[in-house]
């Protein structure tokens, strides 16, 4: 971060723990003392919680805006491990790549349609279901990828904790799993035969679901414009776009000719008692937590929600009267639940009737993405020519499930 964006995160988090401070000593006092909150203690409550709750979600967009700045091409670096001529080719294509976005393939010289030819990635027949013509895009470079990928992450916060495996191509990707948790070892005793018990080995397959930003109209004026940093902004659009499709499919898809959603196939945990459609106990946060085996319930575990369920958990206390929530004590420290962190997805359902609106575990182990890693873009130049202007859109291909079903769960609210 900028020297500026970290002291205005130093300021924040400083009036976040003055203002929580305030807030705890205004119920401290009426506990003390034995008595209810009066008129003017509840006013300065709630005022302290609405002003709480601006500087949290402050904190949260600085956050998001670290990771937003990556789609500044001057702040993107290349893999620095290839030869000098592989990283001139790079530049090559790169430059014959943002020379295509502005002017399309009339406006390159002939080495130049070369090296895009050679980047040329035609739609997967698998994934279309039809038998392709030459419809297709040029891969993107390097910085131009970057740039999509970060921004995809920004906009799904399940994608930043789980387990995310990149692939060179959209084929379909297996691997074994065992679960021999049930069996143990025996106690032998002379002269016995070992007993035996078989290891049953399954598959996971992942495949390539196609998401694709819808198209981007942009006039040529603009494009030619050298003071429109095109190949910044672009990137920046396709990705927030592909990045907010793909986040509700990694978190509600049926998995159904698309990703098998976190809490669609996430197993309950937890569920509310009668009469908590909308509202959430601490011994239930606590059953959640136990839920999981202490195999996997260690540094790993965080929780994931959306941001109006945090709302209500933020008002949950222990058996002490002590929050269950933390605020940031540092710059560099997170926001705590019951000591676990916590990642906001607003993708995540809402607290209603039914909803799973918590899910507790390690993620790392518990939900795994697929992406490959060939994200292409196209532009289109006759459509809109009566326009004068050119149509992009871009594509990605991932694929997502849960992967180990007992290193995570879900508070389910009661049905009514």
């Amino acid at each position: 971060m900028a020297t500026e964006t970290l002291a205005r995160r130093q300021r924040l988090v400083d009036e976040q723990n003055t203002v929580w401070q305030r807030m705890q000593e205004i119920m401290q006092t009426a506990e003390t003392e034995n008595r209810d909150l009066t008129a003017e203690e509840r006013q300065n409550w709630d005022e302290a919680e609405a002003r709480l709750t601006d500087v949290s979600g402050d904190l949260e967009r600085l956050e998001r805006m670290a990771q937003l700045s990556t789609v500044d091409r001057s702040q993107i670096v290349t893999t620095t491990d290839r030869g000098d001529d592989e990283e001139a080719d790079a530049a090559r294509y790169a430059e014959a790549f943002g020379q295509y976005l502005r002017y399309g393939l009339e406006g390159l010289q002939s080495e130049q349609r070369q090296l895009l030819q050679g980047g040329f990635n035609q739609f997967d027949r698998r994934a279309m279901g039809t038998t392709p013509d030459t419809a297709g895009g040029y891969l993107v470079p390097d910085t131009f990828l970057a740039a999509m990928t970060e921004t995809m992450k920004a906009f799904g916060g399940l994608l930043n904790i789980c387990q995310v495996i990149t692939t060179a191509d959209g084929g379909d990707l297996s691997w074994p799993t065992n679960d021999d948790t049930g069996n143990e070892g025996a106690l032998l005793s002379e002269n016995t035969q070992v007993p035996e018990t078989n290891v049953t080995v399954g598959r996971r397959e992942l495949g390539g679901y196609i998401f694709t930003s819808k198209l981007v109209k942009l006039s040529w004026k603009l494009m030619r414009d050298s003071a429109f940093n095109l190949e910044a902004w672009l990137p920046a659009k396709l990705g927030e776009r592909i990045g907010r499709a793909a986040a509700g499919y990694l978190i509600n898809g049926s998995g159904v000719k698309q990703p098998e959603g976190i809490v669609t196939q996430v197993r309950t945990g937890v569920t509310g008692g009668s009469g908590q459609t909308t509202s959430i106990i601490f011994d239930d946060m606590i059953d959640l937590e136990h839920s999981i085996d202490p195999a996997y319930r260690g540094p790993n575990c965080r929780w994931l929600m959306n941001d109006q369920t945090l709302k209500v958990l933020r008002k949950l206390k222990d058996g002490d009267q002590r929050p269950l929530w933390v605020p940031v004590p540092a710059p560099g420290f997170t926001a705590t639940l019951n000591g676990y962190s916590y990642t906001i997805d607003n993708k995540m359902p809402v607290p209603a009737a039914g909803a799973k609106s918590i899910v507790f575990g390690d993620f790392q182990a518990g939900y795994v993405v697929r992406q490959v890693q060939t994200v292409s873009t196209i532009r289109l130049n006759e459509r809109y020519a009566d326009f004068l202007q050119s149509g992009f859109f871009g594509y990605a291909e991932l694929d997502g499930m849960v992967d180990d079903a007992a290193a995570i769960a879900a508070y389910e609210h009661a049905a009514s």
